[in-house]
């Protein structure tokens, strides 16, 4: 089984998947959408993913605002969410996305991607950041319980 990061926007979705080990995440594609509440194209593309890379739960970049506050963006994603969970049964875990654009960004100006080819990586980068996250902190729960009865 592996865990899917998604990472969306009004025109795109960024896509990362993680490796069988549940450890990494690694980019796979960009969604592009045409008309923001055209949605059609991007689940069924979602589904394919999904039923290729046996994908069992998905993590969906969850947009606050940096004051912890839920906008029209958190009732967007949480909308589509919604949608991903009833059309794949799979379960929704949405992860706190502040400043992984960010972040993103800053890893590509390092790796010396050029200005003008920033935009077309930017939501998968993002995509492996919130999924990375999630990963981590997964795996930091999980090493907790194996060590709370141990003996020092």
């Amino acid at each position: 089984m592996r865990i899917m990061g998604l990472d969306f926007g009004s025109k795109t979705v960024g896509v990362a998947l993680s490796d069988e080990l549940l450890i990494t995440a690694q980019g796979k594609e960009i969604i592009r959408r045409e008309q923001e509440n055209k949605l059609r194209r991007t689940c069924a593309r979602i589904e394919e993913l999904i039923e290729e890379y046996h994908v069992g739960q998905i993590v969906l970049g969850l947009p606050k605002n940096m004051n912890d506050t839920q906008g029209v963006r958190v009732e967007k994603t949480k909308e589509f969410g919604e949608m991903l969970a009833r059309r794949t049964g799979l379960a929704i875990t949405y992860w706190d996305e502040r400043l992984t654009t960010v972040s993103a960004e800053r890893t590509m100006m390092e790796a010396g991607i050029r200005r003008e080819h920033r935009r077309d990586y930017v939501d998968m980068i993002a995509a492996v950041l919130i999924l990375q996250g999630y990963l981590d902190y997964r795996a930091m729960q999980e090493d907790g319980k194996e060590n709370a009865g141990e003996t020092v």
